[in-house]
């Protein structure tokens, strides 16, 4: 009896699957994928999900880096995404990823998805998603490509896709929060409705960028550095605040032989900075403007259930938790 336990225990799916309850969604897929060893977004990715699937009424399926031998959620594991197969029939993706090198074959579902030119929105370490070896088929997709595919060059997917690649903490790691500004000329942005000049934040450090950003990229959040980690400390006085470094903006992208899509991308994404509404808020905003939906006027970002983040650290991730034990 225990062993047949064991191997239901390892048949069930490698994912969590939410079907979409009533809500401008319905019909509509979003496809998370997990997979960073620092910021846990095997914990802000399921809360996400069950936003948008229980607000909204999308369809959410949120994936993960999954030890094969247990079928638990490791996000140290690299090499392994079980589940990308559902990106055939994704509306949106919503990548919080950090420096994988996944197999070929998980790597070209990726890859098919983007040459539709399908919507993507990238959280936090997503600048930096892959980091391959020379010679992996896939290598060009890498943090720190620099090899004869041109449009590939200086940043891999990172610059090409979501406008930068890993560049540096702008604010002191782990001491100096992120306060969101909103960009002159972008209070009325669709994507930002709701939400008012300073109620971003998240303890996540700002990155840097290199200004400007490429190609089309539109700031609409500056992350202001603050003296500490709460929302009410004051900004950094100085040159680290002069200028800002962007922290969320949007940009077109075309792989080699794709066709044109848009992307989100904000540099922060913790799940700390989950339990900042307005932060849910502009996600679930950007999930609405890259769907084709109308952004609603302040669109509810509820918590779903229990949503107790751990904090962001190397290592530091729940060990022995299932995709089905997040139900």
């Amino acid at each position: 009896m225990l062993a047949l336990l064991s191997l239901l225990a390892l048949a069930a799916d490698p994912w969590l699957s939410i079907p979409g309850a009533s809500g401008p969604g319905k019909g509509k897929t979003v496809v998370l994928i997990s997979g960073d060893e620092e910021y846990r977004s095997e914990e802000a990715l399921p809360q996400l999900a069950k936003i948008l699937a229980t607000r909204h009424g999308f369809d959410t399926v949120t994936l993960f880096a999954i030890d094969p031998a247990t079928g638990e959620i490791n996000p140290n594991n690299g090499k392994n995404i079980p589940g990308l197969e559902a990106l055939a029939k994704a509306d949106l993706v919503v990548m919080g990823l950090r420096f994988r090198a996944l197999p070929p074959e998980q790597m070209k579902l990726i890859e098919d998805y983007l040459l539709k030119g399908k919507p993507l929105i990238g959280l936090r370490t997503s600048t930096h998603a892959f980091n391959m070896p020379k010679d992996h088929p896939y290598a060009h997709y890498g943090n720190g490509y620099n090899g004869e595919k041109k449009e590939w060059a200086d940043g891999g997917f990172g610059r090409l896709v979501l406008g930068e690649k890993w560049i540096s903490h702008h604010g002191s790691h782990g001491k100096q929060a992120t306060r969101g500004r909103i960009a002159e000329g972008q209070k009325d942005n669709p994507l930002l409705r709701g939400i008012a000049d300073g109620e971003v934040f998240g303890p996540t450090d700002v990155y840097g960028v290199r200004l400007p950003l490429p190609g089309d990229s539109s700031t609409l959040l500056f992350g202001e550095v603050v003296t500490g980690m709460s929302a009410t400390d004051p900004a950094v006085k100085g040159k680290v605040n002069e200028p800002m470094m962007p922290v969320a903006w949007t940009k077109s992208y075309q792989l080699p032989g794709g066709a044109k899509g848009q992307a989100f991308t904000t540099t922060m994404g913790a799940s700390q900075d989950l339990e900042n509404e307005a932060f849910r808020r502009l996600l679930v905003n950007a999930a609405y403007r890259m769907t084709g939906l109308e952004v609603p006027a302040k669109a509810e970002v509820g918590i779903v259930g229990t949503y107790k983040p751990t904090r962001f650290s190397f290592n530091g991730y729940t060990k022995g938790v299932k995709p089905a034990d997040l139900k």
